[in-house]
C-alpha cells in the first residue's frame, strides 16, 4: 500500500487568485481543459440533443397503429429529457464564457446523428436507436479527451450518457415487443 501524502491547500494564494481574476466567473487558474475546444465539442452535442428532440417529437406525433399509444408515450418522454441535455449543455456552455450555437442554419451538420423519420413505428424506434448509440459513442469519446481537464463538463456529459444508455435500451425493449406482437402500421 502506498502511503499518501497529506492534503496540503494554499488558502492565501486561492483567495487572491479569486479576488484578482474575479470576472472571470467559473474559469479558475485550475481549469486545464482547452476552453475552446470544449465548447465546440460541446456545440456538437447541443445540436445532437436539437436534433434528437426533434426527431422524437416527430416520431411521438407521427406514430399511429394498435401498438402506437405505448411507443409515443415513450418517444415523448425521451423528447423531454433531451431537451433537459440541451438544456444543461448549453448552460455549461455560458459557464465557460462561451456562446450556445442554437441556430438552425447548420444544425444537422453540426449534430452527431441524423434527423430520418421512419415510415413505421418500427423504422422510428431503429432510427432512434442508432441516434442513441451515435450519442453513447460521441459521448464516450468526449468524456475520454476531456478526462480530468475539466471534472464538471465530464460529469455532466456522464450523467447525460446513462441516460442515453437507458434509452438505447428501452428502443430495444420496444423492438422486442413489437416482434413479439407483428409489424405496426405505417405511421401517418
Amino acid at each position: 500500500m502506498t502511503e499518501r501524502k497529506p492534503f496540503v491547500i494554499d488558502m492565501k494564494t486561492i483567495r487572491e487568485r479569486a479576488r484578482k481574476h474575479i470576472a472571470d466567473g467559473a474559469i479558475t487558474a485550475g481549469y486545464a481543459a482547452d476552453r475552446g475546444q470544449v465548447i465546440k465539442l460541446l456545440n456538437e452535442a447541443l445540436a445532437t440533443e436539437i436534433i434528437c428532440v426533434l426527431r422524437y417529437k416527430y416520431h411521438y406525433y407521427m406514430a399511429s397503429g394498435i401498438h402506437a399509444q405505448s411507443v409515443a408515450a415513450e418517444f415523448a418522454e425521451h423528447a423531454a429529457e433531451e431537451q433537459a441535455h440541451a438544456d444543461r449543455i448549453a448552460e455549461r456552455i455560458t459557464q465557460l464564457d462561451g456562446a450556445p450555437d442554437f441556430s438552425p442554419d447548420g444544425l444537422a451538420t453540426r449534430s452527431h446523428a441524423d434527423y430520418v423519420e421512419g415510415t413505421d413505428l418500427v423504422d422510428m424506434i431503429k432510427e432512434d436507436l442508432v441516434a442513441e448509440r451515435i450519442a453513447i459513442e460521441t459521448y464516450g469519446e468526449m468524456i475520454r479527451y476531456i478526462g480530468d481537464d475539466d471534472p464538471t463538463t465530464r460529469r455532466m456529459l456522464e450523467d447525460i450518457l446513462a441516460q442515453e444508455e437507458e434509452h438505447a435500451e428501452d428502443m430495444v425493449t420496444l423492438l422486442e415487443e413489437l416482434g413479439k406482437k407483428g409489424e405496426p402500421a405505417r405511421a401517418r
